[in-house]
């Protein structure tokens, strides 16, 4: 069995009156994908922003390596493990693609840096330098990070996540926008990462979420009504109904 490097129990969040997240629970293994999918306002993004430690929640439980994560801050969730991805690319466009990915390994090897000091920092360049071969963007060091196509840049914050030396990613909407090509690019680097991390992605491309995930979670109203493998998903009558739209 694939050890669980993220747990989180019964969680819940709640905004005023609305209960954003209702008693959700989910693991994510290392070696595996797990999606979380559902329509806007279904609370995917409430989650990923509690798992990280961007939000608390008002009543559960994050393990993270069997540790009690729940009361962490987000910096310090990160230093031990802990990366994300935003709907929204995160870079700095006018630095160049190395530069991003320095300054994101610089995160985990703190320091009082002076600007010249900290482009000669041998630990943050090469995290860089590796993080940019496994995300496929070596070539493109060099590179204004702006100048990048849309994939590129999605790439690019993998990238800098990678470069902090993750044990889990969370990853939100990492598809958005993206052509078919990009897609496949983006997948097929899902896949190559998997087998040394635990990777929760949250995405509404449904035929990329059936083609990578291992497991998948169904949100509808902030709480779960499935969770399994793809086919189990794909053939749950609950999820054909409330968020496939099809009729037994």
């Amino acid at each position: 069995m694939s050890k669980i490097l993220l747990s989180a129990r019964n969680i819940t969040r709640r905004f005023g009156g609305l209960t954003a997240i209702d008693n959700v629970s989910i693991n994510l293994a290392k070696g595996a994908v797990h999606a979380v999918i559902g329509t806007n306002g279904a609370g995917k993004s409430t989650l990923i922003s509690i798992l990280s430690g961007e939000l608390p929640p008002n009543e559960g439980t994050i393990l993270m390596n069997d540790a009690n994560i729940t009361d962490w801050s987000q910096p310090r969730r990160a230093r031990a493990g802990l990366g994300r991805s935003y709907q929204r690319t995160t870079i700095f466009p006018s630095l160049t693609v190395h530069e991003n990915c320095r300054l994101a390994a610089q995160a985990n090897h703190q320091k009082f840096w002076s600007l010249s000091a900290s482009r000669h920092c041998a630990f943050s360049n090469k995290a860089a330098a590796e993080a940019l071969d496994l995300a496929g963007l070596a070539a493109e060091s060099t590179r204004v990070a702006g100048l990048l196509s849309h994939g590129g840049k999605r790439q690019l914050e993998i990238a800098m996540g990678l470069a902090t030396h993750p044990k889990v990613l969370l990853l939100d909407e990492p598809l958005a926008g993206m052509g078919p090509e990009e897609t496949d690019r983006m997948l097929g680097l899902l896949g190559s990462l998997k087998s040394d991390l635990a990777i929760l992605l949250v995405e509404h491309d449904m035929d990329a979420v059936f083609r990578i995930s291992d497991s998948i979670t169904v949100m509808v109203n902030g709480g779960v009504i499935a969770q399994g493998n793809p086919d189990t998903i794909r053939n749950d009558p609950q999820v054909q109904i409330a968020y496939l739209g099809e009729e037994e």
